[in-house]
């Protein structure tokens, strides 16, 4: 299903104070932003990098401007399921006491061409591994403790492209608009578990056009990034998520972006 109105930056920090939240790609500009706001809102930040450097400069980072922060940092290669699993329960015990309030899959990557005919199939070799098989192993790893949670949220940042794909960028909006499905069908069993009394778990699609940070203005000060959301921006709207009923989100497309 897909939700047409804008998410709003999120008032409060009820919801996830306390929470135990992962963050799986959490190295790079929008991990950062997603991990400082996690922890402001009084959560405990699980976050996951293959990149170990990348990885303990993000935390540092946190640390440093929120000195409260509780952010607890370990290397996985997301592309290993039993590494994945591993990491869901060293979190579940090390932090969240048996349970996890959320997943937010950040990993991400980037191939394409001019044309359709251009398109080198080495692209989507590697898109399925990171778009794609990255999300089965966190939902599915992180699947039973979402469950036991009271308010387990898995959140998923994709691309407008997804919806509406270019010539050039056919193995990129393919795989974008798989790990929608594989979201939308976490939403179901989400949705089944909750029988009668509506699901107490929630699947979520966040969709940008692109992102934005700091450092790309820096380098290019004359570029518009018109229809762009900025890393910031994506970080409130995803502890938004938190701040609205399971019922209300799960299994949609939540568009920060006008709709394509």
């Amino acid at each position: 299903m897909t939700e047409k109105t804008t998410m709003t930056t999120p008032t409060g920090t009820g919801a996830l104070d306390g929470a135990v939240v992962a963050v799986a790609g959490a190295a790079g500009p929008a991990g950062q932003a997603t991990l400082l706001r996690l922890a402001s809102a009084g959560a405990t930040v699980a976050a996951a990098d293959a990149n170990a450097d990348a990885l303990a400069e993000a935390v540092d980072t946190v640390r440093r401007a929120h000195g409260a922060a509780t952010v607890l940092a370990d290397t996985v290669d997301l592309l290993d399921p039993e590494a994945t699993r591993a990491w869901a329960a060293r979190t579940e015990k090390d932090a969240g006491r048996g349970r996890i309030d959320g997943l937010v899959h950040l990993v991400g990557g980037w191939r394409g061409g001019k044309t359709f005919a251009a398109t080198d199939l080495a692209d989507w070799d590697l898109l399925e591994k990171l778009l794609i098989r990255t999300v089965q192993h966190t939902s599915l790893a992180f699947h039973e403790g979402l469950l036991r949670s009271d308010r387990g949220r898995y959140v998923l940042v994709s691309a407008a492209g997804a919806s509406s794909p270019t010539a050039g960028n056919a193995a990129y909006a393919a795989a974008k608009a798989a790990a929608e499905a594989w979201t939308l069908a976490l939403g179901d069993d989400f949705r089944k578990a909750g029988g009668d009394e509506g699901p107490r778990a929630a699947a979520a699609i966040l969709v940008v056009k692109a992102l934005v940070h700091d450092a790309m203005r820096a380098e290019r000060p004359n570029a518009k990034f018109a229809g762009f959301t900025d890393t910031g921006e994506l970080a409130d709207a995803i502890a938004g998520v938190w701040d609205r009923p399971a019922g209300e989100v799960n299994g949609k497309r939540l568009w920060l972006t006008p709709e394509s």
